[in-house]
């Protein structure tokens, strides 16, 4: 455990033995009942029921539920989401609809994030603390998000910070059993502590959170050197302050720092043996974010916010513990965005808004610069939106939205998009309501597909940028509807049908083999669609007892070879259950199910499907104090790591235990 969780972890424990003494056990519901109120959809506050784009949702209540530790695991049961490891490291990137996590955005609070090797976020990389929900639009969310969010749109909320004083505190640990990297059963291979603190005045308020995993790594085989799972130690610590001189606004600034260490270990085959290899790398991620929320006496709500990130990787490889290479990666990125809802005309409400982007990459190796610039690579854009929200009627509302964007190296695109809202039905207790968008994507190549190299040629491929790719565009179809029955069931249903231009690809179609090295690099695939139906029931069967359950079905297909795309399922399943055994414990499952997969193109060769049932249990020991253990992946389904084409899960079974602690204003 981390030296500076100890104190506050003294102090935790008093203060839950006095919460006990003085308030006794409570019980706690199945499910929260008030239905959250989005603001990804539109960029302002709507109930989620009235939202005219479809938002999914991971509540603060589902992410304790099932102890979720980082963003992948918190996103893990969402319908339809597939997460996949990032190329040549331990870290999980996100696919939805048939398009690639590049195409996706993520942002924490409306702001991105730097993504982990200048293309895709590693879900793995942002710890959860201060989180308060997570929201999901999926399809192209252009009109409002602009390049990279091409297929949909992650927003990480971070928790208000009320008046008064509260705070909780977390600690776990769990094992691997057999694969443990100790080699012992019974060792606590991976620790987990959290806390997060906040207090202030009705003006002023102030807030620390802290989040450390420290995993020991895991092999199939502890006796031998490769490991399977990577060791690493993950920190992350931020402090928030905030302002607000009235009711009519406030001010807020964050600062955070993220700091990861990680060790691979595998064998490299050098006839007539194998050389133990290592690769080791460190990662920094510095955070400041701030903004202002004002409404003026005119009736016009004005925003703007902003961030200033760096992101630093320096990774050594070894064999046989003589350093072989030495790469460094910076990346820098600078985002400020603008935002004015005007006062209500009729039954129109507009806004406007601006953003202005910038990002940077360097990469050496051995000191040598290793992208196909001299210097630095760069881009920035600048981008103006405006939006329409109409209610046409009590039971119609159109959204329409328009972005133009001008990007340094690529010019000027605009991108509309239209989305329409119907209740329908409610009546009898029953209501039902229609939603259809239909939108177009636009996304630019990132630095990492234009100047990246990535060599990982230890393990036989590099991965190349190409400086010559162009920009992608979509569009996308979304047409469903729901239909519920108060609060107790709830039946959704939605179509999706997405039409790419100049996707950027790589497999092995797009590889050359040199001295027995794969080079990738990436291409313009013509055009391809991909198309399918999400489905999901909520049922709230007794007082005691909720189920879930939802498919997907997505096709995929590249137009000119007629091929499906690689790393695409074709079957999604998610089903979950929530029981409370007693007054005081609550029993969760959650089963995920994936199809078959294509690996490549040229041999054609697929993975397998799999599937993963993970247990978490609940036992309010009181009011403040929170008992908990589970097992992930109960039934120990792991891939057969021989096979390359073999995506299925990298660890197998994990059993854990710990306990949290609230305090303070804990309501």
């Amino acid at each position: 455990m981390p030296v500076w969780l100890l104190p506050l972890l003294a102090v935790f424990s008093a203060q839950a033995q006095q919460n006990q003494a003085a308030q006794g056990s409570a019980e706690a519901p199945v499910a929260a009942t008030l239905k959250p109120v989005v603001v990804t959809a539109t960029r302002n506050e709507r109930a989620i029921d009235d939202a005219p784009v479809r938002t999914e949702v991971v509540t603060r209540e589902e992410i304790e539920r099932t102890h979720a530790r980082t963003l992948k695991q918190a996103l893990e049961n969402v319908p339809g989401l597939q997460l996949r490891e990032v190329l040549g490291k331990s870290g999980y990137e996100l696919s939805l609809q048939g398009l690639s996590a590049d195409q996706v955005l993520v942002l924490i609070d409306g702001l991105p994030i730097t993504a982990s090797t200048s293309s895709t976020v590693d879900l793995s990389q942002y710890l959860l603390a201060d989180v308060e929900r997570i929201e999901v639009i999926k399809g192209a969310s252009s009109a409002q998000y602009g390049s990279s969010a091409m297929g949909g749109v992650v927003n990480v909320i971070t928790r208000r910070m009320p008046e008064g004083f509260r705070g909780t505190a977390t600690v776990d640990a769990g094992s691997y059993g057999r694969q443990n990297d100790s080699g012992k059963n019974a060792s606590a291979n991976n620790r987990h502590a959290r806390f997060d603190l906040s207090g202030g005045s009705e003006q002023w308020r102030l807030g620390l959170s802290g989040d450390v995993v420290d995993d020991a790594g895991f092999g199939t085989d502890p006796s031998r050197y490769p490991r399977q799972g990577d060791a690493s130690r993950r920190q992350q610590l931020a402090a928030r302050g905030e302002w607000r001189p009235g009711a009519q606004g406030r001010v807020w600034g964050e600062a955070s720092r993220y700091t990861e260490d990680d060790i691979q270990r595998y064998n490299l085959f050098v006839p007539p043996a194998n050389v133990p290899q290592r690769k080791r790398e460190a990662i920094t991620r510095d955070r400041v974010t701030g903004g202002a929320d004002w409404r003026l006496a005119n009736g016009v709500r004005a925003q703007i916010n902003g961030v200033s990130e760096r992101y630093d990787s320096r990774s050594g490889g070894y064999s046989n513990e003589t350093l072989a290479t030495d790469r460094n990666s910076r990346q820098q990125m600078q985002h400020v965005g603008t935002q004015f809802e005007l006062p209500a005309w009729g039954r129109q409400m507009w806004m406007v808004g601006t953003d202005w982007h910038r990002e940077t990459l360097a990469q050496t190796s051995n000191g040598l610069n290793e992208l196909g610039v001299s210097g630095n690579a760069e881009r920035t854009s600048a981008e103006v939106f405006v939006q329409n929200d109409i209610l046409l009627s009590d039971t119609w509302e159109v959204l329409l939205g328009l972005r133009g964007q001008n990007d340094s190296d690529f010019g000027s695109h605009w991108a509309p998009k239209v989305s329409v809202r119907a209740h329908l039905l409610d009546a009898g207790g029953w209501k039902g309501t229609l939603r259809a968008s239909l939108g177009q994507g636009y996304r630019v190549p990132n630095l990492k597909e234009r100047h990246y190299l990535f060599d990982h040629s230890a393990l036989g491929y590099r991965v190349i940028g190409n400086p010559h790719l162009q920009p992608e565009s979509s569009t996308s179809l979304q047409l469903g509807g729901t239909l519920a029955r108060g609060d107790g069931l709830a039946l959704e249903v939605n179509t999706f049908h997405n039409r790419v231009r100049d996707l950027i690809q790589t497999d092995l179609a797009n590889a050359s083999v040199v001295d027995g090295i794969a080079n990738y690099t990436y291409a313009n695939v013509a055009r391809a669609r991909t198309s399918g139906v999400e489905s999901s029931v909520r049922w709230q069967a007794t007082p005691a007892l909720a189920l879930n359950a939802a498919y997907t079905y997505t096709r995929t297909r590249e137009e000119t070879t007629g091929l499906e795309l690689t790393r695409r399922p074709r079957d999604i399943v998610r089903l979950g259950a929530d029981w409370r055994v007693h007054s005081s414990t609550t029993l969760s499952l959650r089963l995920r199910h994936q199809s078959s997969e294509l690996a490549d193109t040229t041999t054609r060769a697929r993975g397998p499907a799999w599937s993963t049932l993970d247990l978490a249990l609940n036992y309010r020991l009181s009011h403040a104090t929170t008992l908990f253990a589970g097992v992930n992946n109960l039934t120990n389904t792991q891939r057969d790591f021989g096979n390359p084409a073999d995506f299925g899960p990298i660890a197998g079974r994990f059993v854990y235990l710990g306990a949290k602690v609230a305090f303070g204003n804990t309501h």
